[in-house]
């Protein structure tokens, strides 16, 4: 592979927030990319739990590679926030799997108690 493609390629994981060493060279000489890490349900649940003690989660993986996620949050620190506030806090929470290419695609369902 050429250096114009194979910086542009580290270029755009390292913008999406990957470790630049997620690309290997097969032994074909083609820049392939490595088998990320995966979020677990009781992983996810934690990195959530910290923003909402409270929280009750459930995962469902869209697309059976476990970084394309259905969440849905049943949480009381939604109470009062409208649907836009509800899905920053469930971001914030999720910052670091988000960053580090654990989670790639979320679809969100957040609730309070009353709402479930």
């Amino acid at each position: 592979m050429d250096p114009i493609t194979t910086e542009l390629i580290m270029q755009n994981h390292e913008f999406q927030g990957l470790r630049s060493n997620c690309l290997s060279e097969s032994r074909y000489g083609i820049l392939v990319e490595k088998e990320a890490a995966v979020i677990t349900q009781e992983t996810l649940t934690e990195y959530l739990r910290r923003a909402m003690p409270d929280a009750a989660v459930t995962m469902i993986d869209r697309t059976g590679t476990m970084d394309h996620l259905k969440v849905v949050v049943v949480s009381d620190a939604f109470q009062g926030k409208n649907l836009l506030d509800r899905h920053r806090l469930i971001y914030q929470a999720l910052d670091i799997p988000m960053k580090d290419g654990r989670i790639h695609a979320l679809e969100l369902t957040a609730k309070t108690k009353d709402e479930s």
